[in-house]
Formats: C-alpha cells, structure tokens, sequence
C-alpha cells in the first residue's frame, strides 16, 4: 500500500531549473521509426520520486524524466501541480514499453495508472510519443535497464 501512496505522491510539470536528480542522462528509445534520443534527469529513492518534475513550466523538446521505481510494481501518477501536457510512458525492467499514457492534463488530479505493474516510467513532452510511433513493446535503452 506504501507503494502504492508512494506513485499517487510522483507528479511532472516541465523542465526549467535543476530537480534533485542525479544529472542528465542519455537514454534512447527505439521504435519502428529508429532510434530517438533524449537527456533525462532520473530520479532515485523516495523524496525526487515525490518531487519529480513538480512545478516546472517548460521543457525541451528532447528531454523527460525517468521515473526508477527500484522494482517492478503497480504504478499511479497523477498531474498535480504539473503545468505542461506530458505524456507517460510504463516501463518494465528489461526496457519494453507496457503502455504509453498520452496527453496526460496539466494540474488534474485524475489516476494514470501503467497497464502492468511498472519498474520505471519515462514522462516526456505531450505528443512526443505519437510523433516517434511509441508503442508496448519497443525499447527504451539506459543503464538503468542494462541494455544499452
């Protein structure tokens, strides 16, 4: 159940300032279109998953945040005090796309849950997915999923 409050708790919003993260990291996803890279800022351990991206109004079109849940379990999230679109990508722990939530509402308290329990998630700019052709089943590569 603490997990569970813990993923309510994680909210995005765009990229203009530092987050507690760990700095900006390379990560690629690979659909039927190729490769798209992005810099991402992923967050670790409770306090940066609760903080995510909260606040922030603008980010790059190239950039998101990678969400490490640390294991695989049922995520939700939300858009509270978001305040760009985002779309959210559920990842599992080999780096397959589960689901991808697209045009997740800036400021709603609204539930996006993964379809299937989650290990990370990927939150990127609203309608970025649709452009690269995400889908369940392509590949995000990062360290995190050791597949790069």
């Amino acid at each position: 159940m603490r997990r569970i409050a813990l993923a309510l708790l994680m909210v995005a919003s765009g990229l203009g300032g530092a987050s507690a993260g760990s700095g900006l990291d390379k990560l690629v996803v690979v659909t039927s279109s190729g490769p798209h890279p992005f810099n991402v800022e992923v967050m670790h351990g409770t306090a940066e998953l609760e903080r995510g991206l909260m606040d922030r109004r603008f980010m790059p079109a190239d950039h998101g945040m990678l969400f490490d849940f640390a294991e695989t379990q049922p995520v939700m999230m939300w858009m509270k005090n978001t305040y760009i679109p985002l779309d959210m990508v559920f990842i599992d722990k080999t780096g397959h796309v589960i689901n991808v939530a697209a045009d997740a509402q800036p400021l709603s308290l609204a539930i996006i849950p993964s379809a299937k329990p989650a290990f990370a998630a990927l939150e990127i700019n609203a309608g970025i997915a649709a452009k690269i052709g995400i889908k369940p089943g392509d590949v995000v590569r990062d360290a995190l999923f050791h597949n790069q």
